[in-house]
């Protein structure tokens, strides 16, 4: 399990906020995989900085749906609660902690909202396997993860985010992972500045 922390690479965040969910938005449900999520605090970062751009009913279209091939009791119990120590939330900007988070009555913890908790769902997930959890996403999200794999299983793996994308949809990995030669043809930049990338056609 990758280590990770609230807001992480928020300059990436951004960026997929800014270029890619004005076209997502407008889809009937806005479906969202964040591969390798870890303890939770990417996806859950990512539901807070779309709800902070959208209004209510537009928020309500968004499922994430995060994986981890963690599968422990430790595991579940944080990430479905939604609780994190202080020293966990202390980096997040104050006022989306004071808007999105409140203090667990009797213990020095803090739990999100349920909207945000909503928002997303979690389950165990092995990448390796080569089978995707659904299809049609709008985005996948891959960060810190697959620098973990050799260049064979990675190629293999971003074969699978690729078919599980809908057509124009948007696929984002870490800055210290390039595309793949391989798969270089089926996927344009977005951007200069980080690796965020969108899928042409199947008929391409």
């Amino acid at each position: 399990m990758a280590f990770t922390y609230f807001f992480r690479d928020l300059h990436t965040l951004e960026l997929i906020c800014d270029h890619a969910i004005p076209e997502l938005q407008s889809k009937p449900e806005l479906k969202i995989w964040d591969a390798g999520c870890a303890m939770g605090p990417e996806p859950y970062t990512l539901a807070m900085l779309l709800r902070d751009r959208m209004d209510q009913l537009d928020f309500e279209k968004v499922k994430i749906l995060a994986t981890d091939i963690d599968g422990s009791d430790l595991f579940d119990k944080i990430i479905f609660e939604a609780e994190y120590p202080r020293e966990q939330v202390q980096r997040i900007p104050a006022e989306i902690f004071e808007k999105y988070f409140f203090k667990v009555e009797n213990r020095d913890f803090y739990r999100l909202t349920a909207e945000i908790r909503g928002a997303v769902t979690f389950q165990k997930h092995n990448l390796l396997t080569l089978n995707s959890i659904g299809k049609d996403f709008g985005l996948i999200l891959c960060k810190n993860v697959l620098l973990h794999f050799n260049e064979q299983e990675r190629i293999e793996v971003i074969w699978m985010f690729y078919d599980a994308l809908m057509d124009g949809g948007y696929l984002a990995m870490e800055q210290t992972q390039k595309l793949p030669m391989e798969l270089a043809d089926r996927f344009e930049p977005v951007v200069s500045n980080a690796r965020i990338y969108q899928k042409r056609s199947d008929r391409y």
